[in-house]
C-alpha cells in the first residue's frame, strides 16, 4: 500500500509541534521530502529498483537508460533479450573487446539478438551492447529511477484537522511517496534534519538535526545489511556473509 506524501508531513509537523506551519511552511517541508527521496536513492539505489523492456536505438552499440517515464538513474542489470528465444546477454569487460575486436562498435548487427553489454558506473546512465542494436532490438532491464516529485502545496496552505486517515482528509499534499513504504521512517527523520538544521542558530537544534540525519544514515545501513541477509544467493555470490 502507498504511503500519501500529506500522511507523511502530517507526522513531521505532529514532531516539530507546528501545527499551523508558521515556522515551517508546507511548501519546503514537501521540498525537504523531495530531497529526501533523491537521498535515499543515492545510498540505496535499489529502492527504485525497476523492471522495463528497452527498445536499444539501432545502429548504435551506446546505449541510453529511459530518459520519460520512470527516468533511470543507474544501471542495475540487463538480464537478456526481450524478443525471439530470449537469450541471456552477459556482462563483460569492454577491455576485452577493444584488444581483440577494435572495430567492434562499428560492426553492424545480422540480426537483433544482443550477446553481452558493457557499464561503466562513473557514467551511470549509459551502457554499450555487443553487437551494435538493430532495428528491433530490445532488451529485459533493471534499474534505478528517480523519484517523482511531490507538487509543493499553495503559499500558506495548512493542513486540515487530522482525520483517521490522509485517503479522507481533503488532500491539500496530493500524491504518494515515490520509495518503498518501508522507508517512511527514514524519509521522515531526513525532513526533521532539515527543518531543525534551518533553525540551528536556536540551542538544540543543532544536535537535533545531527541526530535526525544519523538516525537517516543508520537505518540505511542497516537496512541493506538485513536484505543482504535473507537474499537468495548462490554459493560464492558477494551477497553471502564471508
Amino acid at each position: 500500500m502507498a504511503i500519501f506524501a500529506q500522511s507523511v508531513i502530517r507526522r513531521v509537523i505532529d514532531g516539530l509541534q507546528d501545527t499551523t506551519s508558521v515556522r515551517w511552511t508546507l511548501r519546503e517541508l514537501v521540498r525537504y521530502l523531495n530531497d529526501g527521496q533523491r537521498e535515499i536513492t543515492i545510498y540505496r539505489p535499489d529502492s527504485m529498483v525497476t523492471n522495463a523492456t528497452l527498445a536499444l536505438a539501432a545502429g548504435k552499440a551506446k546505449q541510453a537508460l529511459p530518459t520519460t517515464g520512470a527516468i533511470g538513474t543507474k544501471l542495475i542489470d540487463i538480464v537478456c533479450n526481450s524478443t525471439g528465444n530470449k537469450r541471456a546477454i552477459r556482462l563483460i569487460s569492454r577491455e576485452i573487446l577493444d584488444a581483440q575486436f577494435p572495430n567492434w562498435q562499428g560492426t553492424p548487427n545480422t540480426g537483433i539478438e544482443i550477446l553481452h553489454y558493457m557499464y561503466d558506473p562513473r557514467d551511470p546512465k549509459t551502457f554499450y551492447v555487443y553487437p551494435q542494436a538493430a532495428a528491433g532490438s530490445s532488451v529485459e532491464i533493471v534499474y534505478a529511477a528517480l523519484p517523482t516529485d511531490i507538487a509543493a502545496p499553495a503559499d500558506g496552505a495548512v493542513l486540515p484537522a487530522d482525520s483517521a486517515s490522509d485517503t479522507t482528509a481533503p488532500a491539500i499534499i496530493l500524491g504518494s511517496i515515490s520509495v518503498p513504504d518501508i522507508y517512511t521512517n527514514t524519509l521522515q527523520d531526513y525532513i526533521l534534519y532539515r527543518a531543525y538544521n534551518k533553525d540551528s542558530e536556536y540551542a538544540g537544534n543543532s544536535t537535533r538535526a545531527q541526530a535526525y540525519y544519523a538516525s537517516f544514515a543508520n537505518a540505511l545501513g542497516i537496512e541493506i545489511k538485513a536484505t543482504i541477509a535473507v537474499a537468495p544467493a548462490t554459493k560464492g555470490s558477494p551477497t553471502i556473509a564471508k
